[in-house]
């Protein structure tokens, strides 16, 4: 052969690949032998992954085909004796529906994750004998212990392609920034010469995909392929409506949900709302089904898959359903309460209409909206003192410390203890071992700098939120410029570029069923029953489980801060600078409903055959930041209730502040903070039975579990927690 021939040849060669290519992706949509043509950029990414062996990154509108690409390519490779592909996935969701994808395909699929722990050991089998093409792992695996240092080298030895879905989790500058991701460097620092690897998203603005870029090492002067396309969505129709309050929103959804077009998603901001959205949809009428953090893992995947078959009209979601779930057909999508970033907001969007001409998108903010934003901004990465004081920790250790171990020694929440020790690992300043964390003692700075500039771009997110609803230009442009597409055009479609398709109007029927429903008051607040682990560490002589007969009952709450319903009465009364003031009349009598439910309820001391006996007496919490509220609630309750008012309980003297943190600073903050005083005690004794132990709010639920325990040993024969609140 002359160099004259080779163009040619490599020409015909690439030709042939298209064709194979192209045979694969008729297989994957079900189509018949060379009826499906690869789009052009989809093409290109192939090319560049199987031929070139290069990297790639996709950065292209939802729906566009980018799983499409990684499982061609993978199909290709196989065919010429590549090692499997691995697909860093982050959603149980996503990664069902691509282990079906890819059987479509004729590609075998296996799937590493949390819900499945007891296939583990085979799977990890079945690739070692090269019975699997695409392994699909969680993040958060890749650096578990056990896989980190035992699969995962091998692994990555023997990869034949090696995906990054939902890329844009990489960036801290991104709304959905991920630490475990960030394990990714160490992978890709571990893969063979000439390994491809193809990063995709379909969020990311021009900082995020740079940012990406830079931290998968497809940046800075590399040959990478960086394929970024429009993000016009033709079949979307997006509207906004601006309604009164909660109770319109959830009427309006009630009584215009059959009008929207085939099956779909309703997302809400926080699991409360999403289980009230749920229980009145289905008190409506309508077929609906729950999908939330707190699902279980077999509930998540029937709602799946009742979605999938339209045998629901909706998923009420919250974002755990946010990214990569795959219906085609899926004709809506609604929000009831707006997402803080209008990327966000984009990529949530983008799971309707896929595969149908038209799919309503329909925004329904609320006010209780900025206060969840801002509940959410609080839990970003702690100040620098507070990681110091954690490096310390682990610094003076002679073993690993667990989470559980860990909390005792810092003022932070468990959820945000691990997250800031994941990005400690990625920066390598300390490294997650068997039984916990050890300190690497690794020079370690605090980027003051740049976390200043995610705070100040998430509050430029929030407002830009604020600026979609109001806008009057087109919705559909207004996200395209935030996510910096240059392609950017009126979209002709939705309701600034037309005019509404649907009213703001609802019936009183519905707006009078809403109220109901948003009116009933009580939850339950479950009592506390294991001491947590490592107090003795700080001077608490307190560990395992918590004595029955020093637990309180299951007590009531009026309702939670985060629901939409009394959340959004009790929220502004509760916020951390509210004025104190006495109970107001509508918030006293609705807790004097749930106390008369509470006792004629299944168990309850009015029910017949009572499992708590009638309380005898009320007593009431210490408050430093609302003492008139608390004590006119308990003394209003008494006075209705027909019970004496015995007391209250006391700081110690001296006690200013005490730890909200996590539950060890709690309990280290509140063992000595409290006093029963000699005249409630004397009460106590003489009344002879359970009491009401009165309250604004519980979070953690460990002041009513000390304030049992006093109570219990003073005297009092059982306790009732009742309060306003419940966090969360």
């Amino acid at each position: 052969m002359t160099n004259d021939d080779q163009p040619t040849t490599d020409r015909q060669a690439r030709q042939d690949l298209r064709t194979a290519a192209d045979a694969v992706l008729s297989r994957l949509v079900g189509a018949s032998e060379g009826a499906a043509r690869l789009r052009e950029d989809q093409w290109r990414a192939i090319e560049a992954l199987v031929a070139d062996k290069r990297r790639a990154l996709v950065v292209q509108r939802t729906g566009w085909g980018k799983s499409a690409v990684y499982f061609v390519a993978t199909a290709l490779l196989r065919e010429r004796g590549a090692g499997p592909t691995v697909i860093v996935s982050p959603l149980l969701a996503l990664m069902r529906n691509q282990v079906d994808a890819a059987a479509r395909a004729g590609i075998t699929a296996r799937t590493i994750n949390s819900s499945n722990t007891e296939e583990w050991d085979s799977i990890q089998r079945e690739v070692a004998a090269g019975e699997v093409d695409v392994l699909l792992v969680s993040p958060e695996r890749l650096n578990n212990p056990d896989f980190r240092d035992q699969v995962l080298p091998e692994l990555a030895a023997a990869t034949g392609l090696l995906v990054v879905d939902e890329a844009h989790c990489i960036s801290d500058w991104g709304h959905d920034f991920r630490p475990d991701y960030r394990r990714l460097r160490t992978m890709l620092a571990d893969l063979p010469p000439g390994v491809p690897v193809l990063a995709t998203t379909a969020t990311a603005n021009a900082r995020v995909t740079a940012d990406v870029a830079e931290q998968l090492g497809t940046g800075g002067g590399t040959d990478a392929l960086v394929l970024r396309g429009s993000l016009d969505r033709e079949s979307l129709s997006l509207g906004v409506l601006r309604l009164p309050d909660a109770a319109h929103r959830m009427a309006w959804l009630a009584e215009h949900l059959d009008e929207l077009p085939g099956s779909g998603i309703v997302y809400t901001l926080t699991v409360a709302a999403a289980e009230e959205v749920t229980a009145f949809l289905r008190q409506s009428g309508h077929t609906v089904a729950s999908y939330t953090g707190k699902t279980e893992n077999a509930d998540r995947k029937q709602a799946e898959e009742d979605l999938l078959a339209n045998r629901v009209k909706a998923l009420v979601a919250t974002s755990a359903l946010g990214m990569g779930f795959d219906k085609p057909d899926l004709g809506f999508v609604v929000h009831l309460g707006s997402p803080s970033s209008p990327i966000a907001y984009y990529q949530q969007v983008g799971r309707a209409g896929r595969g149908v001409r038209h799919a309503e998108v329909l925004l329904l903010p609320g006010k209780e909206d900025q206060a969840i934003w801002e509940y959410f901004a609080s839990i970003a990465f702690p100040p620098e003192e507070q990681v110091r004081r954690t490096l310390d920790a682990l610094a003076r250790a002679e073993r690993p410390l667990s989470l559980p171990a860990l909390e005792p020694l810092v003022e932070l929440r468990r959820s945000r203890l691990e997250t800031m020790l994941k990005v400690l690992d990625v920066d390598g300043a300390v490294r997650r071992v068997q039984g916990g964390w050890v300190s690497t003692g690794v020079p370690w700075t605090y980027d003051t700098e740049r976390y200043a500039w995610v705070a100040k771009q998430r509050a430029a997110e929030q407002q830009a939120m604020r600026d979609y609803v109001t806008t009057t230009d087109c919705r559909m442009e207004f996200l395209r410029r935030q996510l910096d597409d240059d392609e950017a055009a009126p979209c002709g479609r939705c309701d600034n570029c037309t005019k509404p398709r649907f009213p703001d109007s609802v019936s009183p029927s519905a707006l009078a069923a809403a109220h109901g429903e948003l009116a009933r008051a009580g939850v339950e607040v479950e009592p506390r029953k294991m001491w947590p682990t490592g107090l003795p560490a700080v001077g608490v002589d307190l560990k395992g489980r918590i004595p029955a007969d020093e637990q309180s009952a299951t007590g009531r709450a009026l309702g939670r801060l985060s629901d939409i319903g009394w959340g959004n009465r009790l929220r502004p009364m509760l916020a951390p600078h509210a004025p104190d003031g006495p109970v107001p009349d509508d918030v006293a009598q609705a807790v004097i409903g749930v106390l008369s439910d509470w006792a004629k309820g299944p168990g309850g001391w009015a029910s017949g055959q009572p499992d708590v006996p009638r309380p005898v007496g009320v007593v009431t919490m210490a408050s430093r930041t609302r003492p008139r509220l608390v004590q006119s609630l308990g003394a209003r309750i008494a006075e209705i209730g027909r019970l004496p008012l015995l007391g209250s309980l006391e700081y110690t003297e001296g006690i200013t502040r005490l730890s909200r943190s996590n539950s060890a600073q709690r309990l280290k903050a509140l063992h000595g903070a409290l006093t029963v005083p000699p005249g409630l005690a004397d009460a106590l004794r003489e009344a002879g039975g359970p009491v009401l132990l009165v309250d604004d709010m519980t979070e953690t639920g460990w002041t009513i579990a000390v304030a049992t325990r006093m109570l219990r040993r003073a005297g009092a024969q059982g306790v009732l927690p009742l309060v306003l609140a419940v966090q969360g």
